[in-house]
């Protein structure tokens, strides 16, 4: 089967069909298997290449923590808070100890940022300034997505 990724499905050159994965409440579409080379920051185990509403990036099978680059982040979250419809959820408060976490870089190995996402939801995120990348727990993107709050422009 052949991907066709910026459509998020799957041709089959031989018999001509379709398949289209099954897309999570976060919007994660799994592309494939696991790649060589890149873990989960916090488990350590092989990523899944995926797509977030048609945005690459990487979500771990175990944690299901999702690792994407900074710019396609801020397109996510402008995307997903514009369809959003049902009533926003009350965030809970900021997890402090959260912040003394320290994971890898996938990618360069260096310590990621840890901090709080400036923007709707409190939720404490990862970050490499070297690599462009963000990491998010399961569940973050949710917080953020359905949180109360202007968005940016």
């Amino acid at each position: 089967m052949t991907l066709i990724s910026n459509r998020d499905y799957f041709f089959c050159e031989y018999c001509g069909t379709f398949h289209f994965p099954a897309e999570s409440s976060e919007g994660v579409r799994i592309l494939e298997g696991k790649p060589d080379g890149v873990e989960c920051p916090v488990c350590k185990q092989p990523l899944l290449r995926v797509t977030i509403d048609q945005y690459p990036g990487w979500q771990c099978e175990k944690c299901r923590g999702i690792l994407t680059a900074q710019s396609w982040f801020g397109e996510i979250v402008k995307y997903r808070r514009a369809q959003a419809s049902g009533p926003w959820e009350r965030p809970e408060p900021l997890r402090r100890e959260e912040l003394d976490r320290r994971v890898r870089c996938p990618n360069c190995g260096r310590v990621m940022e840890t901090h709080p996402y400036y923007g709707p939801g409190n939720v404490v995120i990862d970050t490499c300034g070297d690599c462009q990348i963000i990491w998010l727990d399961h569940g973050e993107l949710r917080e953020v997505i359905n949180a109360p709050g202007r968005d940016w422009t």
